[in-house]
C-alpha cells in the first residue's frame, strides 16, 4: 500500500517534470524565433554597413546610429559640394566693378556659387577649378566637423555612455560612389557591456565622381574653343545692329536700352537651348544640330546651360550718343549730289559680358559651375592658357604702389560718392570707390594718366594727373538735371519725327524725338541741332552710271608710265525716300545751372524747310539747313 503511493507520488512528480520541460522548451522555440525575427530584422537595418564582429547586441543599436550620422554628414557634404561648384569652404570672395560686373562666385537663389572661369574687378583672368583630392579634402574636413555633433540623446536617457574621440576622415571619390575612412576612437558602455571602436567605413552612392569629371570635359571645350562666346557672337549679329548698308537718305537711329533689352532675352533663350552630345547623337545627324555642343560628357549623365537677364550683366556700345545709336546717310550732303543716290552704312561695337551656370546631371543628382562670358569688340575674348592664368593682368594694374588722395564734389564743393579708376595709355585700372568723397588708395605709376570719376546723376569726369609721386586730386563733377523738351516747328508745336542732339567737349547727348522727350544736361557750352523730318514718297528711278578710271596700260607703255582708260557700269537700284528732312537748325549755347536747377522744361523754336519734290530739292535743304537758327528757352 505503501509502496503504491510511493509509486504514484514518483508518477506525479515524474508527470509534473514531463510538463515543465515541455513548457521549457515551447519557450526556448518562442525565444529562437523572436531572435531569428530580430536578427533578419537588424541585418535588413545594417547589412550595407559596417558590422564589427563581437559588437555587443545591446550596443549595436547606438553603433548603426553612429553609422547613420557617418553616411548623412557624407551625403550633406557631397550635396553642398555640388551645388557650390566643387567647393564647401567657399574662395575668398572678390567685388566686380562698373567695368568687369562679374564678382568671384554667381549668386544662384541665394547660394554663392564659384565661378570656375571669371574676369576680375580689375581686368584680371581668374580660374577657380577645384581638383578631385581637393574636393576629398572638403568633404573629409566637412566630417571631421559635423560628426560629433551625432545625436545621441534618447541612448543617453536610456542609460547610455558614449565617448567620442578625434576624427580623422579619408575619403575617395569614384564615379558612382564615395567612400569614406574613418579613425575615430567611439566607446560605448552599456551595463557590463563596453565596447571601443576605432575604425568605421560607409559607401554612399554618389554620381560625384562622374557629374565632375563631365564638368571638367565641358569646361576644358570652353577654354579650348570658347563655344559659349561663339554663340554670343551669333546672338548678338542676330539680335543686334552690327554692321550693314540701307538704302535710304535719313538717318537711322536704335535705342540702346531697346537693343540690350532684345539681347538680353535672346542669350537667355539660345543659352537654355543648348545641350551636349548624347546617344542618340549620330542618329540626328540630318536634324539640325546648331545648338548641339561638341562636348562629350560620362555615360548616364546630361548637361544643360542657364542665363538669367538678372544676373550681374554689362552691355556697352560705341558709337553711341546720349543711349541712342545713330547712323547718318551718305548722299544727301552738300557736293555729293553726283551720287544719285542716298545710303546708311553702319559699323557698331559691342562689348557684352555675362555669365552661364553649367550644371550637368543625372536622375536628381547635379554638379554645376558657372563661367564668364567676354565679348570685346564684337569677337570671343582669348582662349585663356596657363600663363594667361597666372599673369592675365595688364602689367600696369598688377603693380599699384603710388598712396593717391581723391577727393569728389558736386559743383556746391560738398561731397558725393563715385567710381574711381585710372587711365594711361589704353589701359584702365579700376581703383574704388570714394565713401563720403574720400578715397586713399594706391595708384599704378603713370606719367599724364587720367583719373576717371563715375557716379549717377553726374557727368562723367576726367582729372589729368601723374602719379610717379603721392599726392592728392580734387575733381568737381557736374550735376546732370533731366529736362523735358519742347519742339516747335515754325512757332507751332510739332509731333513728328526729329533728332536732336547736345554735342559739348563732355559729353554727346542725342533724343528720338517724340518717341523721347527728356534729356540729362549739365552745365556747359552745347551745339545744339534739330533735323525733323516729314512722311515722303520721293521715288529715285533706277539708273546706271557710267564711271572711267585710268590704269597703268597693259603693254609696253606701262613701264613709261602710260595709262589706258577703263570705264565700267554702276547700276543704281530703285529707291523711295520715306523721311525727307523738312525743317530744324543748329544754335551754339552755353548753359547755365542755375537755369537747369530752376526749369524743367527747354523748349526749342525751329525754322521749316521746303518740302522736297526731288533729289537735288534734297541735297538742297541740306545746304540751306546750314544757316538755320534754334530759339531756345528754357520755361
Amino acid at each position: 500500500m505503501e509502496g503504491r503511493e510511493t509509486r504514484t507520488l514518483t508518477l506525479s512528480f515524474n508527470n509534473k517534470r514531463l510538463s515543465k520541460s515541455k513548457r521549457s522548451q515551447v519557450t526556448v522555440f518562442i525565444i529562437l524565433a523572436i531572435i531569428i525575427v530580430a536578427s533578419a530584422i537588424v541585418y535588413f537595418i545594417v547589412r550595407d554597413r559596417v558590422s564589427i564582429e563581437g559588437l555587443p547586441s545591446s550596443i549595436e543599436p547606438v553603433y548603426n546610429t553612429f553609422l547613420f550620422c557617418l553616411e548623412k554628414d557624407t551625403l550633406t557634404g557631397i550635396d553642398v559640394l555640388e551645388s557650390q561648384a566643387g567647393y564647401i569652404n567657399l574662395p575668398d570672395f572678390e567685388p566686380g566693378s562698373p567695368y568687369m560686373p562679374f564678382s568671384s562666385h554667381l549668386d544662384f537663389l541665394g547660394n554663392p556659387v564659384p565661378y570656375w572661369y571669371y574676369v576680375s574687378g580689375n581686368n584680371i583672368q581668374k580660374e577657380q577649378v577645384p581638383s578631385k583630392s581637393r574636393m576629398e579634402k572638403e568633404i573629409e574636413g566637412f566630417i571631421e566637423q559635423k560628426i560629433r555633433d551625432c545625436i545621441f540623446e534618447n541612448y543617453y536617457e536610456n542609460g547610455f555612455e558614449i565617448d567620442l574621440g578625434e576624427p580623422k576622415a579619408d575619403v575617395s571619390i569614384r564615379n558612382n560612389e564615395v567612400e569614406v575612412d574613418l579613425d575615430m576612437n567611439l566607446d560605448i558602455s552599456y551595463g557590463n557591456d563596453t565596447s571601443i571602436i576605432k575604425n568605421h567605413n560607409v559607401v554612399v552612392k554618389s554620381k560625384l565622381g562622374s557629374l565632375y569629371n563631365s564638368a571638367k570635359m565641358i569646361y576644358e571645350k570652353e577654354q579650348e574653343n570658347l563655344f559659349l562666346e561663339n554663340y554670343a557672337v551669333d546672338t548678338l549679329r542676330l539680335y543686334a545692329p552690327v554692321d550693314g548698308v540701307e538704302l535710304t537718305c535719313s538717318p537711322l537711329t536704335w535705342g540702346a536700352d531697346e537693343v540690350f533689352d532684345e539681347l538680353e532675352k535672346a542669350i537667355e533663350a539660345n543659352t537654355l537651348s543648348l545641350k551636349v552630345k548624347d546617344g542618340d547623337y549620330n542618329l540626328r545627324k540630318k536634324e539640325n544640330n546648331y545648338f548641339v555642343v561638341d562636348a562629350e560628357v560620362e555615360p548616364d549623365t546630361d548637361a544643360r546651360f542657364l542665363n538669367s537677364k538678372e544676373w550681374p550683366n554689362s552691355f556697352e556700345v560705341l558709337p553711341s550718343e546720349g543711349g541712342v545709336l545713330i547712323s547718318e546717310p551718305v548722299g544727301n550732303q552738300p557736293g555729293l549730289g553726283v551720287l544719285g543716290f542716298c545710303y546708311v552704312p553702319y559699323h557698331f561695337v559691342y562689348n557684352v559680358k555675362y555669365p552661364v551656370l553649367i550644371q550637368v546631371y543625372s536622375g536628381e543628382e547635379i554638379f554645376q559651375f558657372p563661367v564668364a562670358i567676354v565679348i570685346q569688340g564684337n569677337k570671343p575674348r582669348k582662349a585663356l592658357d596657363a600663363s594667361a592664368a597666372e599673369s592675365g593682368a595688364p602689367p600696369l594694374c598688377e603693380y599699384k604702389n603710388t598712396l593717391i588722395n581723391v577727393n569728389t564734389y558736386d559743383t556746391g564743393l560738398n561731397p558725393i560718392d563715385a567710381e574711381i579708376s585710372y587711365k594711361c595709355f589704353e589701359t584702365s585700372c579700376y581703383i574704388g570707390k570714394t565713401v563720403s568723397g574720400s578715397l586713399l588708395e594706391k595708384f599704378p605709376q603713370c606719367v599724364n594718366g587720367y583719373i576717371l570719376a563715375k557716379s549717377d546723376g553726374y557727368e562723367d569726369a576726367e582729372y589729368l594727373y601723374s602719379t610717379t609721386q603721392e599726392g592728392s586730386a580734387d575733381i568737381i563733377m557736374d550735376k546732370l538735371y533731366e529736362m523735358q523738351i519742347e519742339l516747335d516747328l515754325g512757332n507751332k508745336a510739332y509731333g513728328g519725327h526729329a533728332i536732336i542732339s547736345f554735342v559739348s567737349d563732355k559729353a554727346s547727348k542725342t533724343v528720338v524725338y517724340p518717341e523721347q522727350k527728356s534729356v540729362e544736361l549739365s552745365e556747359g557750352q552745347y551745339e545744339i541741332k534739330v533735323y525733323t523730318y516729314k512722311n515722303s514718297s520721293l521715288k529715285i528711278e533706277k539708273s546706271v552710271q557710267e564711271k572711267c578710271i585710268e590704269v597703268p596700260d597693259s603693254g609696253l607703255g606701262g613701264v613709261f608710265g602710260f595709262t589706258d582708260e577703263k570705264c565700267f557700269d554702276i547700276e543704281i537700284p530703285e529707291q523711295i525716300i520715306s523721311n525727307a528732312l523738312s525743317g530744324g537748325g543748329k544754335e551754339n549755347y552755353y548753359i547755365l545751372e542755375s537755369e537747369l536747377q530752376d526749369f524743367t522744361i527747354i523748349d526749342i523754336n525751329a525754322e521749316s524747310l521746303p518740302t522736297p519734290k526731288s533729289i537735288e530739292d534734297l541735297q538742297n535743304n541740306y545746304i540751306l539747313f546750314e544757316d538755320k537758327e534754334l530759339n531756345i528757352v528754357f520755361k
